[in-house]
């Protein structure tokens, strides 16, 4: 499927992204990123934090694609959405991204401990690399959006 077949679907609106939209979504996750290294917090939380990191990357990704997603399913539409922007070669990356939604929303509603510091670490790391990646895709695709 496309983003204009999920529009069409309705589980996407369209949306008109501004360069100061997309320089906020970058400073949150510049600070999500810093703070999920940090190791005073409990690995629960620092994975929260890397995992919020990772899904407004990929909200830098639909946005500036023109599209917003409905709220029913809003984490997984943006999650999965990821192959869809950058290719599928990021079937592999969305599956992982959408596997710590789900661990996320254990910690975050249903019990402590459920994520390691080696998930955390992990995901850290991931975001890491996504962040540029997200980056070099905005220059090539979008540079209009590009923060200065």
């Amino acid at each position: 499927m496309s983003l204009e077949e999920w529009k069409n679907n309705g589980w996407l609106k369209e949306h008109r992204a501004s360069p100061q939209e997309i320089a906020n979504l970058f400073a949150i996750v510049r600070r999500d990123l810093s703070d999920a290294k940090a190791q005073q917090v409990s690995a629960d939380w620092r994975f929260g934090i890397a995992y919020n990191a990772a899904l407004k990357l990929c909200t830098i990704l639909l946005v500036s694609a023109g599209y917003r997603p409905d709220k029913n399913l809003a984490h997984y539409r943006t999650l999965q959405a990821l192959p869809l922007i950058l290719g599928a070669a990021k079937k592999a990356d969305a599956a992982y991204l959408d596997a710590c939604r789900v661990k996320r929303n254990t910690v975050e509603y249903d019990m402590a401990g459920a994520a390691t510091a080696a998930d955390a670490d992990e995901l850290i790391h991931f975001s890491d690399g996504l962040l540029k990646e997200v980056e070099e895709w905005l220059v090539t695709h979008h540079p209009e959006l590009k923060p200065d």
